[in-house]
């Protein structure tokens, strides 16, 4: 699975969790820092990428527009870029599992 991080979340966790999520990417790496959420929304599309954000925005697209994108929704508060990916590795499993749903627009992780 492709992830895509939000600009609210560091573009390091491309980096940290590469062994995981090995063509992951950051909205800021693609130059998508300043696009709208509908923008981003459609790239991730586009490119087979499910979007991982603090946002509750996509969230809310993902249950109005239905997959594909997916949304990894991280409802964890605003934690360190090593908390977010240990949260991410300790939900790999699930992260997993919910690519192969086809149903399942979004994964919520705590």
């Amino acid at each position: 699975m492709k992830l895509l991080f939000d600009q609210n979340l560091s573009f390091k966790l491309c980096q940290t969790i590469a062994d995981l999520f090995p063509d992951s990417s950051h909205v800021r790496t693609l130059g998508l820092s300043e696009a709208d959420d509908r923008t981003l929304w459609d790239f991730a599309k586009a490119n087979g990428f499910a979007i991982v954000s603090q946002d509750a925005d996509f969230a809310e697209m993902a249950t109005l527009l239905g997959p594909p994108p997916k949304v990894i929704w991280l409802r964890s508060g605003n934690q360190t870029t090593v908390a977010i990916a240990a949260l991410l590795r300790r939900h790999a499993g699930m992260i997993v599992s919910f690519e192969g749903d086809d149903e399942a627009a979004c994964l919520e992780i705590y």
